[in-house]
Parts: structure tokens; sequence; C-alpha cells
């Protein structure tokens, strides 16, 4: 893959690298300079892609690592849903997110991202796993506690409706 064609594969990805850095940063400043930070190291590790075809997907993975270790540096990793729930009420109050699009959003991270890079932005299992560096088998079986999660807190919401 020549620079050019990462550059047309970045500008054409720009939505899907925002919607994957906020499933794991709630601070948009956060997931702008994460995706920054990805695109620096996508261009300057360009020659450590094996096959053009898996470009989104290594891509994705750089932008997962860079989210994880701005995670780190903001002492967030352990403490992620606490502070990504604070976060979401002051989204609330500016965006008109969807029942389910919050219910998403109260997934632990490990079923987060999964659920958004497959429903969402339309990855197959298989890529999904190898943007998470986990099994498909692992994949499926994250997507299906999150459905029966999404299944509860869904059915919560209509009862005390």
């Amino acid at each position: 893959m020549t620079k050019e064609e990462l550059g047309q594969l970045i500008l054409s990805s720009e939505r899907q690298l925002y919607a994957t850095a906020k499933t794991i940063l709630a601070d948009d400043q956060d997931c702008a300079d994460a995706i920054q930070e990805s695109i620096v190291k996508a261009f300057t590790k360009i020659h450590t892609l094996k096959k053009d075809r898996y470009a989104k997907t290594w891509l994705i993975r750089i932008l997962i690592n860079e989210c994880y270790n701005i995670a780190r540096q903001n002492k967030m990793s352990e403490q992620l849903d606490e502070s990504y729930v604070e976060n979401l009420t002051w989204h609330e109050e500016h965006y008109d997110y969807s029942e389910l699009y919050k219910a998403v959003n109260t997934l632990k991270e490990e079923l987060r991202v999964p659920v958004i890079l497959y429903y969402m932005e339309e990855f197959s299992v298989k890529e999904v796993a190898q943007i998470l560096d986990i099994s498909e088998g692992a994949v499926q079986k994250r997507l299906a506690r999150a459905r029966e999660k999404l299944k509860k807190v869904v059915q919560l919401e209509e009862i005390f409706a």
C-alpha cells in the first residue's frame, strides 16, 4: 500500500475512526488525539502492513491501541465505566441519542467495543477478532453477552417508562 492509498483510506474512514475512538474514550479531545496519533503511526509503520486488504482492520487496531494508551495516561483504564457514565450525562444534554445507543454506552468496554465494530461499523466477526486480537469465538461470545445485557436494559426501561 502506498502512502497516497493510506491517505485515501484514512479520509474514507474518518467517521469510523471517530466512532471507534468514542467507544473507548469519552472526551472528544482525547478521541481527536488518538486519531491523530494513529494516523502518524500508520504512516510511519506502513511497511508493517502485510496485506493491503487488511489495511482498514490494521488502522483500526492501531487506533484502539492508541485509545488504550490515552486511557492509561489519564488513569481511566480501571475506572473507565464510572467516568464514562459521568461524561455521558453531559453529552445527553447536547445530543439526541436513541435509547439503544444509550443502552450500548452503558455496556462495559469489553462488550461495547465489539458491538460498535460489528453492528454499527459493520466489520465481520473475523475482522473484529483481528482488530481486538482475540478469537472469533470470543467475539461471538461477547456479542451474545452484550445482546443479553441490552435486552435486560431495554426491558427495564420499558417497565419503568
